[in-house]
């Protein structure tokens, strides 16, 4: 057999070993009601071709983005993904081992890494960037945690901007940690307010342009305010698309810039695999958590790429070590890095400039229809509208009617039931548009 189960005298002995009564005591840490009791309602064994049906029936319950009017964002979004990036990344020249630890046998991969860390570093202009981390969460929430290492102390403020999940991601990476996560009341344009709440024991104030709402802030003096006090800025985003457009954080006094990396190159994908993109100043470049691919000479004054400051040892030292995080996501990192390349700087600028205008045209439809108030003062490619009725009913009317009206503002936090957050990307037509003013219309009427 493929799996051989333990036997019960085979659990108690390892139970005994790290000093647990039951398997009950592993799960401490899980809220009682995310707990499941019992078994999952599924049948206890079934034949390979009754699972694949029954799988099957499954998954033709969900709907693709591209079979309805689409308009989500919230953290992940809709682009178009040029098929040349899907063949490139098949190329044995990229195809290397799990960890390219060995450069001599790795140069493709550590090559596409090294300009990947070229091309965030210049997106969110900072001196640094890293090899990639696993999703924006978590990159925001080893952000927070480098900082407590910078600083010393042991406390971070996220705005009330900031995406509620990278909220709770840190919030989870943190407390076994000791450093504590404030986050401030929701607010569709209040990242300044955590000017307000800094003293001199914050490490770090974290926020987000364009935040969950839409809204894209002048950060300048929020990394002002931060830096008066000891405290670092972290510059949170979910749409690096934005970034061909506005100016990037670390122009406007960032110390560290994390998130999400998915717009370009990566698809939607039921929620993953993602890139996480993280960026510093390179004075903290030994606080860095991730790995780092550097150019160096071969022996023979040839131009090579190893790993740097990332040393196998780094990812066993448990809490002594900048982030078990031991590893990127490669092949996210490699579809960013051809679709970037593809693009360039002038085919970014213009893909951006694309979504604002789709998201203003958007916006303006919306506005005028009976029961809309557009809430977000300036955005990119989203923004939150209020609506007559709550949002989440709105959503599931507009479902019916094959569109996929945005994100209520309720399924990420608690409160603030009446509002909807919308996007527009440039795969959205007028026609779209249209079509989706048209079905507001009725579900509001």
């Amino acid at each position: 057999m493929r799996y051989l189960p333990l036997s019960d005298e085979d659990r108690a002995a390892m139970l005994a070993v790290i000093g647990a009564k039951s398997i009950d005591d592993l799960y401490v840490d899980v809220p009682g009601e995310a707990r499941l009791e019992g078994l999952v309602d599924l049948p206890l064994a079934q034949g390979e071709l009754q699972v694949e049906r029954a799988l099957r029936a499954k998954a033709e319950k969900n709907i693709p983005a591209r079979r309805a009017t689409f308009f989500i964002g919230a953290g992940a979004y809709r682009h178009h993904v040029p098929a040349s990036v899907d063949h490139l990344i098949q190329r044995s020249e990229f195809l290397t081992t799990y960890t390219p630890y060995q450069p001599e046998i790795a140069q493709g991969t550590l090559q596409a890494l090294y300009e990947f860390q070229t091309q965030v570093a210049m997106l969110t202009g900072m001196e640094i960037a890293n090899a990639s981390m696993y999703d924006g969460s978590t990159a925001v929430a080893e952000a927070a945690l480098m900082a407590a290492r910078v600083t010393k102390r042991r406390k971070v403020i996220f705005s009330g901007g900031v995406h509620p999940h990278y909220v709770a991601t840190t919030r989870t990476h943190c407390a076994p940690q000791g450093v504590e996560v404030v986050a401030l009341d929701p607010a569709i344009d209040g990242e300044a307010a955590v000017i307000d709440a800094l003293a001199g024991d914050v490490a770090a104030v974290i926020v987000q342009s364009p935040n969950v709402f839409g809204t894209v802030s002048d950060l300048k003096p929020i990394a002002a305010a931060a830096h008066a006090q000891g405290a670092l800025l972290i510059a949170a985003f979910t749409e690096v698309v934005s970034l061909g457009l506005i100016e990037p954080p670390g122009a406007m006094g960032a110390d560290i810039v994390a998130g999400e990396g998915q717009s370009i190159g990566n698809a939607l994908g039921y929620g993953g695999p993602y890139v996480g993109l993280f960026a510093t100043r390179e004075k903290f470049i030994r606080q860095m958590p991730g790995r780092l691919c550097g150019e160096t000479l071969d022996a023979d004054g040839r131009r090579g790429f190893v790993l740097t400051l990332s040393t196998r040892e780094q990812h066993i030292r448990r809490e002594k070590a900048t982030s078990n995080i031991c590893t990127n996501a490669g092949l996210c990192t490699m579809a960013f890095t051809i679709h970037m390349t593809l693009l360039g700087a002038a085919g970014l600028e213009r893909l951006a400039r694309l979504n604002h205008e789709t998201a203003i045209r958007l916006a303006d439809a919306l506005g005028a229809v009976k029961g809309v108030e557009v809430l977000t003062p300036r955005f990119f490619n989203e923004f939150a509208i209020r609506t007559s009725k709550p949002a989440q009913e709105v959503i599931d009317a507009l479902l019916t009617k094959g569109v996929m009206g945005g994100v209520a503002y309720s399924r990420l936090a608690r409160g603030m039931a009446d509002t909807l957050l919308v996007c527009a990307t440039e795969t959205n037509t007028d026609e779209d548009i249209a079509h989706y003013v048209r079905a507001l219309e009725e579900v509001l009427a």
